[in-house]
């Protein structure tokens, strides 16, 4: 039997007429999303593309690989590259992590760097500015959480970050409220090359199901744990199996480093892993449509923030 599936002929004669559909002036692009942990660019992505693409915590580092969310219209194609927040690494997996975030802004188009005006503006801050501003992308430098300061403290954080290099625009926001992020859209397709469709009109995200549902698990992890256990805790999806008229079946694994972190994940009387599948699985039907059975295990694996085989297992390092 092939490994190949069948080629699905009305599909690529759909997706072919839909190319040829497409205005002369059609624009595309990748846009990267840039800067420290929890400076909100996950809140950003999902709000920019208008759908649940990438998890959100209030924990540090919440994004650990690049994700792709797309926008399209009749008009434009937006690609936006969610990357890990760039911070001073004390792992094999924050280290990846950085590496990983810094190699998205050569390769984009448009980059956003996000900036907390909620916070001072850090050494850091000023660092990864003049990574973008060496590049050949457009920069654009966001002001985020608007919402959350005076509008004194906003405006000298402004003239703080103008001060920074050379901007092709400067966009106050608020991520979580929607305040600036229609403007910046804007924005960004006009800073665009005229380009193709890159993926299909409905496309939303390059996830699959098993990568959605991991993030998920450990999303409502990160949402219960506290201290340095949501740091050390990464999740497995072990089986999936699709059911037509009953709950599909999902079995997933949550690794931790210590034998009394797996303790607290599972809490007294298994309370505490209910609580994180519970509130994993009502996610998991929201945003997947159907019911699933979610079967959530706990396991130790010693360091495996260091351990490049772990890491390569999960997609961390290529191989």
């Amino acid at each position: 039997m092939s490994d190949y599936e069948p080629l699905d002929i009305e599909k690529l004669m759909a997706e072919q007429a839909a190319m040829r559909a497409l205005p002369d002036d059609f624009r595309s692009g990748f846009i990267a999303i840039v800067g420290r942990p929890n400076v909100g660019k996950s809140t950003l992505l999902n709000r920019l593309v208008g759908s649940k693409v990438a998890i959100i915590s209030p924990k540090p580092q919440t994004t650990r690989r690049q994700i792709l969310g797309m926008h399209t219209t009749d008009q434009a194609q937006l690609i936006f590259v969610d990357t890990p927040g760039i911070h001073e690494a004390h792992s094999k997996l924050g280290t990846v992590m950085n590496e990983s975030a810094r190699a998205a802004i050569p390769d984009a188009d448009v980059v956003l760097l996000m900036i907390d005006a909620s916070e001072r503006l850090t050494s850091l801050d000023q660092q990864i500015a003049r990574e973008v501003l060496r590049s050949d992308a457009t920069p654009f430098l966001l002001l985020n959480k608007i919402d959350l300061v005076p509008q004194e403290q906003a405006d000298a954080r402004l003239a703080q970050l103008a001060a920074l290099g050379d901007w092709s625009a400067i966009f106050p926001i608020s991520a979580t409220t929607g305040d600036g992020v229609l403007g910046l859209r804007e924005a960004i397709v006009e800073a665009l090359p005229l380009g193709p469709l890159y993926y299909p009109a409905e496309q939303f995200t390059d996830q699959r199901e098993r990568d959605i549902a991991t993030e998920i698990i450990r999303e409502a992890a990160l949402h219960y744990l506290d201290q340095e256990v949501p740091h050390a805790v990464n999740v497995e999806i072990m089986e999936w199996t699709a059911r037509d008229h009953a709950k599909s079946y999902v079995e997933a694994m949550i690794y931790v480093e210590k034998q009394s972190q797996k303790g607290i994940v599972i809490g007294r009387g298994g309370a505490m892993l209910k609580r994180i599948a519970s509130r994993a699985r009502k996610e998991l039907e929201r945003v997947l449509g159907y019911p699933i059975y979610l079967d959530v295990r706990v396991k130790v694996r010693d360091g495996w923030r260091d351990d490049e085989s772990w890491l390569n297992r999960w997609g961390y390092v290529s191989k």
